[in-house]
């Protein structure tokens, strides 16, 4: 995962940098000293999992900068961090996924980047299209066509000439339902299951076979119970 920090400390930023790479999981981190800085390098803020802004910075500080990331890049993960915490409630106007004081960082930061993580997963698929990372919430389902398997996202579709049960083990954990031979359904798009039937939130409907229904139903329980 790609992650940018921003502050006008030089100190603060180290500091966050280190504790970043304790944290073991290889991010690529750019740092930035202020918020205008940052805003123009908007190619490297696009390919972020996470942009750790400071909010008290000259010139454009970091709700500024927060406001005008997330116009852009809606999905970006916007952690505000500061040593004053009546900035809360203005982290909320700007959709801040989190909000972190400075000196507290060495207990809160490691458990905000793994909440994160959970949310942000990537999978990465050598496509007919070409190599692309996925996140897994914009995967809706698999569908197998002809001899291949089809990816259908909110915005693309991606095929790839790999067997559904190879695709089903590495989606494994990941919230999919393999519903029969031909689909494997991302189970936060399921919008209702009943009567043998399966209805998307896209409005998609797929026939569930009486002899997986109690299972995939099963899971679905689960997966719900689990959110």
């Amino acid at each position: 995962m790609k992650i940018a920090i921003c502050d006008d400390s030089r100190e603060d930023r180290d500091a966050l940098r280190a504790l970043l790479e304790a944290c073991g999981h290889g991010f690529e981190i750019r740092e930035y000293g202020s918020g205008a800085e940052l805003y123009a390098d908007m190619g490297y803020v696009r390919e972020c999992g996470i942009v750790f802004l400071d909010i008290n910075m000259e010139g454009m500080d970091g709700l500024e900068a927060a406001g005008r990331i997330k116009a852009e890049c809606p999905k970006v993960h916007i952690v505000l961090v500061t040593a004053y915490v009546n900035y809360a409630l203005d982290g909320y106007k700007v959709k801040a996924s989190r909000f972190l004081l400075k000196d507290d960082l060495e207990r809160t930061l490691p458990e905000c980047v793994e909440d994160i993580l959970r949310e942000e997963r990537v999978v990465e698929f050598d496509f007919v299209e070409g190599n692309v990372r996925l996140r897994v919430d914009d995967i809706i389902y698999i569908e197998t066509s002809r001899h291949k398997n089809v990816f259908y996202t909110a915005g693309e579709t991606y095929s790839i000439y790999k067997k559904m049960d190879e695709l089903e083990v590495e989606l494994a954990g990941m919230g999919f339902v393999r519903i029969h031979q031909s689909f494997l359904i991302n189970m936060r798009y399921i919008g209702k299951l009943g009567s043998y039937v399966m209805v998307l939130t896209t409005g998609k409907e797929i026939s569930v076979p009486k002899s997986r229904y109690p299972e995939v139903k099963r899971q679905y329980t689960l997966f719900k119970g689990a959110e």
